[in-house]
């Protein structure tokens, strides 16, 4: 009696993905002589490689900057002029101007609280000075170091001609301001005309980076650190990879409920983009694949590769010089965003090549 064989039938298994459903087509074989050798010419193949792949929680976050700074007046004045919300400002560039002169944005994390001048204590400040001015160009003769000296003397004065500034050799307290980086404008707290004493904030501003804020719950959270990768889906559909950045202190969010409180502990993380984006918008919302759970040097095989067997066992078609085997193999993570999924089986090696049903 002839065993008749039955055709392959299209299913759809459901991969549940922490955060994130995703529909996996897995063909799906039903007869016993399942195992039995194919004669038939597979339409598509795809290689078998040994990769990284990672299983991702996907979160909803908000495009904007990374960075959050505060340019703060060194010394007294009238504020004559204030850069507008989205002017960037430079190392060199003023960044506002007090009674007619600029103040100019240096780089540093140390405010100034003297006047830079020969015969001045040795300090940090001045290692700092030193650095803008070989940073702008005027480094010729000038060691880098915390003490003023006669090339650091030149060096101001050279700077200072070139800037429109009074050549004097020397930089009083207020002509210039140290902010971590370039300073993207937010806003301001201060109008011209007003009067402002040491100390107080004149504006505030970001980095040029793009980047992404997400919130996380405690137990994403205890998974993840600044430096892992991950990869975020902008509003018109494309992926760009990103940097975990900076990872924030869990908080309590407060829900109101009958009077009472209550929420879910989360995090603030920011992820920092790679590349450029384009023009997307500021605030747009967009997606974060967080990766949660990551192995490394293993076998993987486009999703579509993966065939269901019955009693939840899968099997690969793999497409060989003289026939094509079904290779039983044990299923691992499956990476939606390389499209790939782990797996492992006897006989199974980087290079085969695995049949891909639907690929051309």
């Amino acid at each position: 009696m002839n065993r008749k064989r039955t055709a392959v039938v299209a299913g759809v298994v459901l991969v549940g993905v922490a955060g994130a459903g995703a529909a996996v087509v897995i063909h799906q074989r039903t007869s016993a002589s399942a195992h039995q050798a194919a004669p038939e010419t597979p339409a598509a193949t795809a290689a078998v490689v040994s990769t990284d792949v990672s299983r991702r929680q996907t979160v909803s976050g908000a495009l904007g900057r990374s960075g959050a700074y505060t340019v703060i007046a060194p010394g007294p004045g009238t504020l004559t002029w204030l850069p507008a919300v989205g002017d960037v400002i430079g190392r060199g560039k003023p960044a506002y101007e007090v009674d007619g002169k600029p103040v100019v944005l240096l780089f540093g994390d140390r405010p100034p609280w003297r006047q830079f001048q020969s015969g001045m204590i040795d300090g940090v400040d001045v290692q700092q000075l030193e650095d803008n001015l070989r940073a702008l160009g005027y480094g010729a003769g000038l060691t880098v170091d915390q003490h003023f000296s006669s090339a650091t003397y030149w060096a101001i004065r050279r700077w200072q001609k070139d800037s429109g500034l009074s050549v004097t050799g020397t930089i009083p307290l207020g002509q210039v301001v140290f902010v971590a980086g370039t300073v993207r404008v937010a806003g301001s707290d201060q109008r011209t005309g007003a009067s402002v004493g040491p100390g107080a904030t004149v504006e505030r501003g970001t980095s040029e980076q793009r980047a992404i804020t997400v919130q996380v719950s405690a137990d994403v959270l205890s998974r993840i650190k600044v430096g892992d990768s991950v990869v975020a889906t902008l509003p018109d559909g494309s992926l760009k990879p990103g940097t975990i950045t900076v990872v924030g202190a869990v908080s309590q969010q407060q829900q109101q409920n009958n009077g009472g409180s209550g929420g879910q502990p989360t995090a603030s993380v920011v992820i920092t983009l790679t590349g450029d984006i384009g023009n997307v918008l500021e605030d747009a919302q967009v997606q974060v694949g967080i990766t949660i759970e990551a192995h490394h040097d293993v076998l993987a095989v486009p999703i579509p590769a993966l065939r269901a067997l019955p009693h939840a066992e899968y099997e690969v078609l793999v497409s060989d010089a003289a026939q094509n085997r079904h290779v039983t193999v044990k299923v691992g993570i499956f990476d939606q965003v390389a499209g790939l999924v782990e797996v492992s089986g006897s006989g199974l090696a980087a290079g085969q090549r695995v049949a891909v049903p639907g690929e051309t």
